[in-house]
């Protein structure tokens, strides 16, 4: 019998099947998309061990990741700077990180998200252990690994098949995510997660501008507000204030030592969940006493009259469009304080 012949069928059968999946999820409006993971964390994170005092790192949780976009920050300033911003987590492990295992003392901005930024500092709480692993991850991670991901890249910017998510949206196509999404009776009791879909693009150095269906699908932006309604309202464990501010002060207080420029921005929110904020979270009793202590340069987006109508239009983050005005704004503002340097040569 010649084996050929059924290998010939069988790498046949496997192209069609491959390049029907395919055909099918592009058919569906789905674009080839990079995953958001530790991996790509921890390839902007190795930068900062060679960075110099003319960078710039940016930390935080989504909304630094959202509405400060890249190619503005290079724009303005000649210099384009380090996304570590983490989704759904707490700045301080990142910052901690920096602070006590780098010589870096360029600028770090940090992004206060008072419901995260403030929430917690126990190792096994979510909003301080998404950061923590991924710094965990870069210490530890393999030659295997980094391999692995560079080979994975090619992949996932070409194909849609491909795309999975290390945040687990419920758009995902991978097999897992498929499975973990089929509706059946809940049997375990356990809170049942509404659907979150993905709601941005996220590039290679990890600029991540807000899906253009976001922005302007009312039902679509509406179906993520409803995901920060189970998630907020979910929640029942108070900030803790003073065990956080006190944290973040000892290793700002470091890093300003050493020459360090610490800056501190809060970005817009808008609806409902501004609302929330600033009844429970306030801005006299969270945000104007780290200010005070920590002596770092601040900027508060309703200080600014051309941020005070900016909408987000899930009540978190800014559309492509407007972040890239309220990064441009932002850093001509920061320039003009003194905040930053502009590096840019004519």
């Amino acid at each position: 019998m010649n084996l050929k012949q059924p290998l010939f069928i069988a790498i046949t059968l496997s192209i069609i099947c491959l390049l029907s999946w395919e055909i099918y999820w592009r058919s569906q409006g789905k674009i080839p998309d990079l995953d958001d993971d530790k991996n790509l964390w921890a390839v902007q994170r190795a930068k900062v061990d060679n960075a110099t005092e003319n960078d710039a790192v940016l930390l935080g949780s989504s909304r630094v990741l959202f509405d400060f976009q890249l190619d503005e920050w290079q724009a303005e300033t000649g210099v384009r700077p380090i996304q570590l911003a983490s989704a759904g987590a707490s700045p301080l492990p990142i910052f901690h990180d920096i602070v006590n295992n780098t010589n870096y003392k360029g600028t770090i901005l940090v992004g206060v998200t008072p419901g995260l930024f403030f929430s917690t500092t126990y190792p096994e709480a979510s909003p301080w252990k998404r950061a923590q692993s991924r710094v965990d991850y870069f210490k530890d991670r393999t030659y295997a690994q980094r391999l692995n991901h560079w080979l994975s890249l090619p992949l996932q910017k070409n194909f849609v098949l491909v795309s999975t998510s290390e945040e687990g949206w419920s758009d995902d196509i991978d097999l897992k995510s498929l499975l973990n999404n089929i509706s059946i009776s809940n049997r375990t009791g356990k809170p049942q997660y509404p659907p979150f879909n993905s709601f941005a693009y996220i590039e290679e150095d990890r600029n991540n501008p807000m899906s253009k269906k976001t922005a302007t699908d009312t039902v679509f932006a509406n179906s993520i507000k409803t995901v920060w309604k189970f998630l907020i309202m979910g929640n029942q464990n108070p900030p803790e204030r003073e065990a956080t501010t006190n944290f973040f002060l000892a290793d700002a207080k470091k890093f300003m030592e050493r020459g360090g420029n610490l800056i501190l921005v809060r970005c817009p929110s808008s609806g409902w969940i501004k609302g929330g904020e600033d009844k429970f979270l306030s801005r006299e009793e969270f945000w104007e006493p780290l200010v005070n202590a920590s002596k770092a340069k601040a900027y508060y987006f309703e200080d600014y009259n051309q941020f005070k109508n900016l909408i987000c239009p899930e009540d978190s983050h800014l559309s492509a469009k407007d972040a890239r005005f309220f990064t441009t704004e932002l850093v001509r503002i920061m320039k003009a304080d003194g905040a930053l340097s502009n590096s840019k040569t004519n």
